[in-house]
């Protein structure tokens, strides 16, 4: 999608074959790639805890605990005061990892068993325990230990991804490690911006160890990353003598009695970025006043379906599903929708009625959330969650068309088979109602712009982070922000909030 191969992100296999080519190119014989990697998280140290004297280091069994080790020697002798906790199974004979030990021990400092931590003896802590080939839950005694470092308060820097965390799908191996940093080798994971891996990993910053790019061509991996940096690529261009034919006639159909709210911002989100004409369809308890103080938006009042059949033949797109109910009226404004042969973008509680009766579209996005997903795959929520790279791909696989799986680290996906996208830069504030309903809209507006169903996802979402990042920086705060002033903060965005 984006192009480039620094914006992939990985699970562990391609991450194996990564680190095989990488072990391979000269010049990185006798532990210069691990030498590298204790390196950077050095110099992460520096810059994100410049205040910080006393490092403590967790060391695990593999090559992580060998970053750990290095990174150990390396601080010492920048003046660090160094505390190093490691297991009694150290790496296997002959590896990096066991020189990487041996070479502290030799060099007569202690190595302090697990069970001795104690989280005051360091003012930040380098978590090494477990890296990528974690695929079971953390045994109690590590648990226990990590349960102890978060309860701290005291900041961690994780070496590749956080101890407890699947590289793959962000998922919590148990227990995990909650880091302020986490400096990732070679290449970006998945599972550090998509799922519970977002809560542990905190800032992730990717250390490339003068490994060149090219060598990630060929190499398999599960998503590309796109930002709201990338929006300027993403949005489709307008031409200078554009008109308002020219950019799409968009029909939100929503807002039963009671839900007016909904549908309202759908409508709106869909003026915003940028529709040339918009008509809300909604029930005519509410019709008449559905467009006060947006006298740009047109309004038609539905009763029954037959009222619905002729504004759909003269709509470019139809966006269904915020505030629709699952009652009568919503039924059969659904059930008409569905049989509609244009593209159409399915929310909210369009998703429920077609959870209640399948059926495939090669032309719809569907934009369900977690709670919307377990309901469509019959999975309950903590299933979906566990593996959100999955339920999506299943989305795609069982309906059809392009599946947008809300969250952190909104995932997109028109295939079961080929690599999906991974939109980051959300944050909490979105956390709130309305939020999906001003992405319908978006969405919605880009494909009746032109842009095909897949592309319309993934840049109506990044252009719903970056909208929501330009909001918060206004109001000052992401908590109390309103999806509304995400719909106002639309056009900004695509400039990069100035």
């Amino acid at each position: 999608m984006t192009g480039s191969i620094a914006n992939r992100l990985y699970g562990e296999k391609g991450m194996r074959e990564l680190d095989r080519r990488a072990l391979a190119q000269p010049g990185m014989a006798g532990g210069q790639l691990m030498d590298r990697a204790g390196a950077a998280l050095l110099q992460a140290l520096g810059q994100h805890f410049p205040d910080a004297r006393r490092l403590g280091v967790l060391c695990g069994p593999g090559n992580n605990g060998g970053d750990g080790f290095v990174l150990a020697r390396l601080a010492q002798q920048a003046g660090w005061n160094v505390v190093v906790h490691a297991g009694t199974d150290g790496p296997r004979p002959g590896t990096d990892g066991e020189r990487a030990r041996r070479a502290w021990a030799s060099s007569g400092e202690a190595i302090h068993s697990l069970e001795a931590f104690t989280p005051e003896a360091a003012d930040v802590w380098a978590d090494c325990l477990f890296g990528i080939g974690l695929a079971r839950p953390i045994d109690e005694t590590i648990a226990h230990l990590i349960e102890r470092l978060n309860r701290s308060g005291l900041p961690v820097l994780a070496a590749d991804v956080p101890s407890g965390i699947s590289a793959d799908t962000g998922r919590v191996l148990g227990t995990a490690v909650r880091a302020r940093v986490t400096v990732t080798m070679l290449a970006d994971k998945l599972g550090l911006h998509t799922g519970a891996g977002v809560d542990h990993a905190g800032d992730v910053q990717v250390a490339d160890l003068g490994i060149p790019e090219e060598l990630q061509r060929g190499v398999p991996f599960l998503a590309d990353r796109v930002s709201p940096v990338l929006l300027p690529h993403l949005l489709p261009r307008r031409r200078q003598g554009a008109h308002k034919g020219d950019c799409g006639h968009v029909l939100i159909v929503g807002g039963a009695p009671g839900y007016s709210g909904a549908a309202r911002l759908a409508a709106t989100a869909a003026l915003r970025a940028g529709a040339g004409r918009v008509t809300l369809v909604t029930h005519p308890e509410h019709a008449a006043w559905a467009n006060l103080g947006r006298p740009e938006l047109m309004v038609q009042p539905a009763s029954n379906a037959s009222e619905l059949f002729p504004l759909l033949e003269r709509a470019d797109v139809v966006a269904i599903g915020p505030g629709l109910g699952q009652g009568a009226w919503g039924r059969a404004l659904w059930l008409a929708t569905a049989d509609w042969d244009g593209p159409v973008v399915v929310d909210a509680d369009a998703l429920n009625l077609l959870a209640q009766a399948p059926r495939r579209c090669d032309t719809w996005v569907l934009t369900p959330h977690p709670g919307e997903a377990s309901r469509l795959l019959g999975e309950d929520t903590a299933g979906i969650n566990a593996d959100r790279l999955g339920a999506v791909r299943a989305l795609v696989t069982r309906f059809g068309g392009v599946a947008l799986l809300k969250g952190a680290g909104t995932l997109v996906a028109s295939s079961p088979e080929a690599s999906a996208v991974c939109v980051t830069g959300g944050h909490p504030g979105m956390a709130t109602a309305g939020m999906g309903d001003v992405l319908t809209g978006i969405i919605a507006a880009l494909l009746g712009q032109g842009l095909p169903p897949h592309a319309a996802a993934v840049a109506g979402a990044a252009w719903h982070v970056g909208a929501a990042r330009c909001a918060a920086a206004r109001l000052g705060a992401q908590s109390g922000m309103l999806a509304g002033d995400v719909v106002e903060a639309l056009p900004p965005a695509v400039g990069g909030c100035p």
